[in-house]
């Protein structure tokens, strides 16, 4: 258990580094709005109160998964949750793992007894220990649904990681039919394809996180910590290994157009809120953005929630989009720069 407290903790201080930020970026700076100079509205006209999983929440966009398990990661989360329930935004916890394991109280509930909070477990620990370790992580949040991360080659690169991944669908399957509450999917960093998610539209899944590449490096994170010079070595060409958040998107909406789309990997600011949304995803997710603020106050990152909330309105009203919908419609075109 200290292993895992360790290593939660130096994540945190790792994903604060611009050195573990991908140096290929999400894409989104390849592709512009068309302007339009002539809104036809007023700033205030603009609406992006959204639905997601049946209830009405204040953007487009929730606090994505970050830690859990390690001293700070219990302060962070204090004061995302509190900002989550202040501003009804959702909030996706951390791995709920270490907690599960020992037996740790989690107290989102106390700081967020209303707003929409996820639970969180990796894939490989439900094929370990089975479905009831599912049913823990939802209980012992309340969540209003459970977030199964994918990541492979996090788990490579780890010292100890999970190498077997055998029957990982199945365990997800058996979530979705058997849970309480809906399951979302998600990567870490790396995407998914029109492949998997037709995989796990098959497996009864209707929420994915695409997480693509472009935003916290997990791969260099996890290469950082590792201090085996042959595993160095081994794991270094797959440091960009994946697919881009603003290339995946349009291809897995157009492949499966009844799924709901969650777009994250690379999300820095109420724009790439608002590409996200155009590209085909029904809500968004930012995490690394939330990290320094949720390390200073429930204020600050209160603020955070409020300036992209105001980039997103002014993205609307510059492209003519009164509604999320309109949004939807809006003229793309790609960057010269």
């Amino acid at each position: 258990m200290t292993d895992i407290r360790t290593r939660k903790a130096d994540h945190i201080t790792l994903a604060l580094q611009s050195t573990h930020q991908s140096s290929q970026g999400a894409g989104f700076d390849r592709i512009r709005f068309e302007p339009n100079p002539m809104p036809q509205m007023s700033l205030q006209d603009v609406e992006f109160n959204s639905y997601f999983l049946e209830r009405h929440v204040a953007a487009p966009f929730m606090i994505g998964a970050m830690t859990g398990g390690c001293d700070n990661g219990e302060i962070i989360n204090q004061h995302l949750a509190e900002a989550a329930q202040s501003c009804n935004i959702p909030m996706s916890l951390g791995s709920q793992r270490a907690a599960l394991e020992s037996g740790l109280p989690q107290n989102v509930r106390r700081w967020a007894p209303s707003a929409i909070v996820l639970g969180n477990l990796g894939a490989t620990q439900l094929q370990q220990h089975g479905f009831g370790l599912a049913e823990r992580a939802v209980e012992s949040v309340a969540a209003n649904a459970l977030v199964i991360h994918l990541n492979p080659l996090q788990e490579l690169i780890q010292p100890d990681g999970d190498r077997d991944w055998n029957n990982v669908l199945e365990a997800i399957q058996r979530c979705a039919e058997k849970l309480d509450v809906p399951v979302i999917v998600k990567e870490v960093g790396a995407g998914i394809g029109p492949n998997s998610v037709k995989k796990l539209m098959d497996a009864g899944i209707k929420w994915i996180e695409i997480a693509g590449r472009g935003g916290t490096n997990w791969a260099s994170i996890e290469l950082d910590r590792n201090g085996s010079e042959r595993e160095q070595e081994i794991a270094g060409p797959f440091l960009d290994w994946g697919m881009n958040t603003v290339e995946i998107l349009p291809v897995v909406h157009a492949a499966c157009p009844n799924l709901n789309f969650i777009g994250s990997g690379g999300v820095r600011n109420g724009l790439d809120i608002a590409l996200c949304i155009r590209l085909g995803a029904k809500m968004t997710a930012l995490a690394q953005p939330f990290l320094a603020p949720a390390l200073i106050s429930t204020e600050a990152v209160i603020e955070k929630i409020s300036i992209f909330k105001e980039q997103l309105r002014w993205t609307m009203f510059l492209t003519g989009s009164q509604k999320l919908s309109d949004l939807r419609k809006a003229s793309l075109q790609k960057s010269v720069n």
